[in-house]
Formats: C-alpha cells, sequence, structure tokens
C-alpha cells in the first residue's frame, strides 16, 4: 500500500506531449555540456602527459650525464 502511495508520483505520464519538451531541450544541453567538458579534460590531460613524458626524458638525459661524469 505505502509503496503504491510512493511510486505513483513518478509515474506521472501527462496527456499533453508538450510537456516533454522542456525536459528534452534540458537534457540534450545538458548533454552536450558534458560531452564538451569530456573533451576539454581529454585535451588538458593529453597535454599533461606530454609534459610529464618530456620531464623524464630530461631527468633520464641528466641522471645518465651525471652517470657518465
Amino acid at each position: 500500500m505505502f509503496q503504491t502511495l510512493v511510486l505513483s508520483d513518478f509515474l506521472y505520464f501527462p496527456q499533453d506531449k508538450s510537456d516533454y519538451i522542456p525536459a528534452t531541450i534540458s537534457l540534450a544541453f545538458f548533454m552536450l555540456l558534458a560531452f564538451i567538458t569530456m573533451r576539454i579534460i581529454i585535451k588538458i590531460s593529453k597535454r599533461e602527459e606530454e609534459k610529464a613524458k618530456e620531464f623524464e626524458e630530461q631527468l633520464k638525459k641528466r641522471d645518465s650525464i651525471q652517470e657518465n661524469s
């Protein structure tokens, strides 16, 4: 009894389907925003990875020079 009373609020399907339009627009907007954010994070991560590789190479070169001296 309690379960049907609680779940009945979540199972509302409007007769007028135009009520779905604002929800669809906001969903599309936030999905696009999430996609753009993910692409920016991936781009920054690749840039940081390249910097780390260059720094590692510099350290290896410095260590090899010190060992040879």
